[in-house]
């Protein structure tokens, strides 16, 4: 067996014409819609832990992870998909630009893979130190930096990421035509091996929407190298703060948005053409999915910020899966998913069992037909704020006692919520246990945040958008999805101090 597991990083579905509602059909997607033709496009499927590492340790560990810690490392009794396949003679292969798999409390990802390319030098990425003040122009269209580190020496200085690019003058120099390139040549080099796992996480189309020509001008009248044009904005409301963009600023940032996708898309084309070339469809399951969305405006606000409900245009994120052994009117599938099933289904690809403890569902027997639905319920979040849940239609965003302690769970001690820093020692750690690991970890309080004071229902049927807000009406499905997220909580045996920061302690069996 072979299959491809691809992570666009940031990828609007909405943006997409195969799924609806889309608002920029004008946006060149040929290679995305070409695999979406192919493949099987699932229309339910929903992102669980958030952000970046804790989506990736969903899709390789099988852990829904939100409730009991936040960004963190692999940990020593995680089942992980490479070292489980690696057990059975299966090649294992990274290609990745996501530098976060190197930093600081997010580590043991990379080291059970056979093999991995790393592209240097996305975002923050850690890499070149000189020249002190780069010369290329984007370096007067990022994010103003710090007062206080003008040189770009400190954690998150978006000089670093000027310094880093300082010489590019190709597309092929930039990070998701590399990522793609070495893809399409690693799949030409493996013909040799039967059974192949190879991952790819592009970081792209994450920000600094930092993008050459053609694509820079493609969907924009403005000059792309007008430094009164920011191409990384901040996070926050689009309306207040340092995050506030006019109208022209906005465009601008979408623009760049989907300049990027339309580069990352032409050369996930080369990926195409290497299966094609290499005769591989038959033979090969390819999944291609995506860790989250990103606010471009919608209901006011601007990137993944702390203080933004996780509406769908965060939380509803895309899924293609092709497989050779797929029913042919599977060209859909509108059973509700989570990002966490991923993780069994390569298992199951494989012939290998998904674990007890793992929190994973195999989508196969979605593709064969011979079911029509795995999960009643999706759980989704962040850690330390709101727990939300979906039935495929409805969604229902819960608020969280912001004055309350909430802890996390982690074999180290991590500092909470500044995942890119060293972390800090917490003498206050205790030791403690959870439901899907036979070995003791730690846990040490952190304060709850809340991104909204209320409860939110909204029927995404009717009101695909989440404009408006049912909850406190008298819907009936409110108290339903209450229900429903209750009841994940039970199957998921949440620690008992969740269920008090939600205020569900009456809901409690």
């Amino acid at each position: 067996m072979k299959l491809l597991l691809v992570s666009i990083d940031s990828l609007n579905r909405h943006f997409l014409d195969c799924y609806e509602p889309s608002v920029d059909r004008d946006v060149e997607t040929p290679n995305l819609d070409r695999f979406a033709e192919r493949a099987t496009v699932f229309e339910r499927h929903y992102a669980g832990s958030l952000p970046c590492m804790p989506a990736r340790r969903e899709w390789l560990a099988g852990v829904q992870e939100f409730l009991w810690r936040p960004w963190g490392p692999a940990e020593p009794f995680d089942a992980l998909l490479p070292e489980r396949l690696r057990a059975e003679g299966t090649v294992t292969q990274l290609v990745t630009d996501h530098y976060h798999y190197f930093q600081h409390g997010s580590g043991g990802y990379v080291e059970p893979f056979n093999g991995f390319e790393f592209v240097r030098g996305h975002e923050f990425d850690a890499w070149k130190t000189v020249p002190r003040e780069p010369e290329r122009d984007v370096a007067d269209r990022i994010r103003s930096p710090p007062a206080d580190d003008p040189d770009g020496i400190g954690y998150l200085n978006p000089v670093q990421y000027a310094r880093n690019v300082d010489g590019f003058a190709a597309v092929e120099d930039y990070f998701a035509p590399k990522v793609f390139s070495k893809t399409a040549s690693w799949l030409e080099a493996s013909a040799d091996w039967d059974d192949w796992f190879c991952y790819v996480d592009s970081f792209d189309v994450h920000e600094p929407f930092d993008v050459p020509e053609p694509y820079a001008s493609m969907y924009t009248d403005e000059d792309p190298r007008d430094p009164s044009l920011n191409s990384w904005p901040e996070y926050g409301r689009t309306d207040e703060g340092d995050a506030a963009l006019t109208d022209r600023e906005l465009s601008f940032v979408r623009s760049q948005f989907a300049a990027k996708l339309t580069m990352a898309d032409d050369w996930f084309g080369r990926v195409l053409d290497a299966l094609d070339a290499g005769e591989l469809w038959d033979e090969t399951a390819v999944v291609v999915t995506s860790d989250h969305g990103f606010y471009l405006g919608e209901h006011g606000y601007v990137g993944k910020p702390f203080e933004a409900p996780l509406y769908d245009v965060l939380a509803h994120t895309p899924l293609f899966v092709w497989h050779p052994d797929a029913s042919p009117d599977r060209d859909r599938v509108s059973a509700l998913t989570s990002a966490v099933d991923v993780y069994a289904t390569v298992l199951d690809a494989f012939g290998l069992e998904t674990p007890d403890r793992s929190h994973s569902r195999s989508l196969l027997p979605l593709l064969t037909g011979e079911r029509s639905s795995v999960r009643e319920r999706a759980l989704y979040g962040y850690w330390g704020s709101s727990v939300n849940v979906t039935d495929g239609r409805y969604t229902y965003l819960h608020p969280c006692r912001a004055d309350a302690d909430s802890y996390c769970y982690s074999s180290g001690a991590m500092n909470p919520h500044r995942p890119l820093h060293p972390p800090e020692p917490r003498p206050d750690a205790e030791p403690a246990s959870l439901p899907y690991a036979d070995a003791p970890v730690w846990r040490y309080p952190a304060a709850s945040y809340a991104r909204h004071d209320e409860p939110l229902l909204f029927d995404t049927a009717a009101d695909p958008w989440q404009e408006c807000d049912l909850a406190g009406e008298g819907d009936p499905a409110e108290a339903r999805l209450r229900g429903l997220l209750v009841d994940g909580l039970d199957e998921l045996a949440a620690p008992d101090w969740q269920y008090e920061r939600l205020g569900f302690d009456g809901d409690v069996a």
